[in-house]
């Protein structure tokens, strides 16, 4: 509280920074007890300024330092994307590693400056603080095409059993709670409202484990019958990604490491012998699932590759593949998609789904012909860049339960997913990402975390393909059945989990979020009005 000038600033990014130990892969919740108390301390000892506006800085200062440190540790990462190409990207490293996270750290400030407006010597503070902070968590996952990656939520969930509350109250309320939880420690000291808060704050806690504890026990694992997964991660360098001469390999190892995943399934049981009539028809149906950008080419341009894949898959087969598709409009102009291609044992394309939320800067460029002009492109390095499909729609299967494909970062904003799902609920998410961008770093470990965060969300098994991995299979509650480590090659192979009843996430979405963001604030805003009075 007493700290001035840069101790004060470095405390700030420090507390920031520590906070991130509770995400994955180190996964340690207990350092935001020490990080929140830290920057609360720090809002406690903002001083009187001599006009609004400067105290609106002061308050603004403190939160954006707090998410500058959380930002820069959490997503340093980034900068390895540029290194894929470092002869065209290099120089974007210092945009990615600190300008992304200056930007995201806005939220984390403005959070604190609207807190601070109903700031009291009540423990009740924090209670605004945590209203403040799942305010702009929720706005920070749509404003600007949204960038919600490693929500303050995710510190509070590092194991299934502590991601199950997300499906009550989505990511957005698990932020809220999570934030006056970690907060609790601050007012430990404090004279007044410090019983009812601290008992409040463990209250919640022990919910939090409870729900999750209880609701795994009642729920176990269940199968669909007749319905198997192949999820192939054939670990293909991102380098060679750009490669056009290195597709035929790329296409060859696909199928090589399919292949050799066949042999390691289970012996299907003997449909008859002698004079007893044999169904033609199989009795399992197998889905094949391949990564994005796992066909490196326009496969409809590519006669001998189609007959390729319709050897490779056999009946009862399903080939789920990411890829690149184009369609071509009436005037004659081209539109490319990033897209799921579903191929059957015939190697006929029998059904497709659009990338519907782009990367900006990596699949499009915001104002790509300024970019563009001054030899700028999109990570992708495609001129253009993706356009966008036009909704998240269901894939019928026959035999077999509908899926929702979703394209890599897709997977994180549960509240886009939702709406598509209330009508025509799938039997579960198949997720095709690539993260061999971000090579051997923390990107891989968070981009599953917010996938099967989601997953939980909307009580869904998630099915998850990734170039260089990390490859799983989780059941609808978050339980990874089956996974291949970052960097292995190989497959997957498992029954498909069943889905669970919907959950009151996917019906209601962010509703209960706001019944719970506006409770807080009323009665946050209640308190501090009662003591303002009293001081009077």
């Amino acid at each position: 509280m007493l700290l001035e000038g840069l101790p004060r600033v470095l405390a700030a990014i420090a507390a920031g920074a520590l906070a991130t130990l509770a995400l994955p892969p180190i996964d340690f919740p207990a350092s935001a007890f020490v990080a929140f108390p830290v920057l609360v301390w720090l809002l406690d000892g903002i001083g009187a300024r001599q006009t609004l506006l400067r105290t609106l800085l002061a308050d603004f200062w403190i939160g954006w330092l707090f998410g500058f440190g959380y930002f820069v540790a959490g997503l340093w990462w980034l900068g390895s994307a540029m290194l894929v190409d470092a002869a065209a990207f290099a120089v974007f490293i210092p945009f990615a590693v600190l300008g992304l996270p200056a930007v995201c750290a806005v939220y984390f400030g403005l959070s604190t400056m609207l807190a601070r407006r109903f700031w009291s010597h009540s423990a009740f503070r924090i209670l605004v603080l945590a209203a403040s902070f799942g305010l702009f968590e929720w706005l920070r996952s749509f404003v600007l095409t949204g960038f919600p990656w490693n929500e303050i939520g995710v510190l509070a969930a590092p194991t299934p059993m502590l991601m199950q509350s997300v499906s009550l109250v989505g990511i957005h309320g698990i932020s809220l709670l999570a934030v006056f939880v970690f907060a609790a420690p601050a007012v430990l000291a404090d004279r007044h409202g410090r019983v009812p808060v601290v008992t409040l704050a463990v209250l919640i806690a022990a919910g939090h484990i409870g729900y999750g504890y209880v609701r795994l026990a009642a729920n176990p694992t269940k199968f669909v019958d007749g319905t198997r997964v192949s999820v192939v991660q054939a670990n293909i360098p991102q380098s060679d990604k750009f490669d056009e001469a290195a597709a035929q390999k790329i296409f060859a190892r696909q199928i090589a490491v399919t292949e050799k995943g066949r042999e390691a399934r289970p012996a299907k049981p003997e449909q008859g012998t002698g004079a007893k009539i044999v169904e033609t028809a199989p009795q399992e149906r197998t889905l094949i699932v391949w990564a994005e950008s796992s066909l490196p080419f326009i496969l409809t341009e590519r006669p001998e590759a189609i007959a390729r894949l319709a050897d490779m898959i056999e009946p009862g087969e399903m080939l789920i593949a990411g890829a690149p598709r184009i369609e071509t409009l009436a005037s004659g102009r081209e539109r490319l998609y990033n897209s799921v291609l579903v191929i059957d044992d015939n190697g006929e394309i029998v059904d497709a789904r659009d990338k519907v939320h782009l990367v900006p800067f990596g699949e499009y460029m915001p104002f790509g012909r300024f970019f563009e002009s001054l030899g700028i492109m999109n990570l992708s390095q495609m001129p253009g860049g993706f356009s966008a499909g036009s909704a998240h729609d269901p894939v019928p299967i026959d035999g077999s339960p509908s899926f929702l494909p979703l394209v890599c970062y897709e997977a994180i904003f549960p509240a886009e997913i939702a709406p598509s799902i209330a009508k025509d609920r799938p039997g579960f998410l198949v997720n095709d990402t690539n993260d061999g961008w971000f090579g051997n770093t923390p990107g891989p470990y968070q981009h599953l975390r917010l996938a099967e965060l989601s997953a939980v969300a909307l009580g869904l098994p998630l099915i998850r393909a990734a170039n260089t991995g990390i490859s799983v299979v989780t059941d609808a509650y978050g339980r990874e059945i089956d996974a291949l480590a970052l960097g292995a090659t190989g497959t997957i192979e498992s029954a498909l989990p069943a889905a669970a009843p919907a959950t009151p996430y996917s019906r209601l979405r962010n509703l209960p979020f706001f019944v719970l963001l506006v409770a807080s604030f009323a009665i946050s805003v209640s308190i501090w009005l009662f003591i303002s009075r009293q001081l009077d």
